[in-house]
């Protein structure tokens, strides 16, 4: 039953290159939540029951909540042809978060560098491509772990590490699963942009604590975007629960704002 509805629920593009474990996984926690339309499935599993258009459809909705929000912009054929020509460069561009950081990508790591020190080890979760922005680090002699959700981007970022020479590995992680991202390696900095309200899905900010804690890094940088989606400033981009878990936590906390990105350096 589950293969079936992995298969139908991944026939939209944005979500053909999840993982498939992710997606079952998803799939477990809406049927826990759900046991009737579960039990209802069991019985007869008839793609074209209301049950079942309607578990394609929620579940649909949160994978896309949790994963589609800043991912590849231009079409896949694009995204290949720049990928064949080994121009990672303008794979940065194909997304709107690392197109955003371009113009300050240099000043970005040079600010959080001058705080957390030379790492030797970087985790960079829920990654996307940032991996990709690794000329602007001036790093040399660095470990580099970045995970994500989708196959194509971690297939990308795996030969980019090959071909620039990097130290780096890249993996399949959903950061949900917190006894996983307790086993990751062991760095000085683990990025984590963008992702806590992906991670919150609205309600309440607990499970990007737990997540924060379970890191196995000295220093965590979690971003923020300070616009809105229709390119307007926010009224107020600073994040009031970060900085109460941190006073709580006893975690130094340094921020760095840009033009459209907030960001937070904590010190465990």
């Amino acid at each position: 039953m589950l293969k079936q509805l992995i298969k139908d629920i991944k026939q939209k593009k944005e979500l053909l290159q999840l993982d498939d474990q992710f997606v079952k996984e998803e799939l477990n926690r809406y049927f826990k939540k759900e046991p009737k339309i579960l039990k209802k499935l069991g019985e007869e599993l008839n793609p074209k029951s209301k049950e079942y258009k309607k578990v394609i459809k929620e579940v649909r909705a949160k994978l896309r909540r949790s994963y589609g929000l800043f991912r590849v912009e231009k079409e896949s054929k694009d995204l290949k042809e720049l990928f064949k020509k080994k121009d990672y460069q303008k794979i940065l561009e194909t997304h709107s978060s690392t197109k955003e950081r371009l113009s300050f990508y240099d000043q970005l790591y040079q600010k959080i560098f001058k705080i957390t020190g030379i790492p030797k080890t970087i985790l960079d979760l829920g990654s996307g491509i940032n991996p990709l922005s690794f000329s602007h680090m001036n790093l040399k002699n660095v470990n580099y772990f970045a995970y994500d959700l989708s196959k194509e981007e971690v297939k990308i970022l795996n030969q980019f590490f090959k071909d620039k020479k990097i130290k780096g590995k890249a993996g399949i992680l959903d950061l949900l699963q917190i006894e996983k991202v307790k086993k990751l390696p062991k760095a000085e900095v683990a990025f984590l942009f963008k992702m806590t309200d992906v991670l919150d899905k609205g309600k309440g900010h607990k499970t990007s604590e737990n997540v924060i804690k379970a890191i196995p890094a000295k220093f965590i940088v979690v971003s923020f975007p300070t616009l809105t989606i229709s390119g307007k400033k926010m009224n107020y981009p600073r994040k009031g629960w970060i900085e109460l878990m941190c006073k709580r936590l006893e975690y130094k906390l340094n921020i760095l704002e840009f033009s459209n990105e907030l960001f937070y350096v904590m010190e465990k």
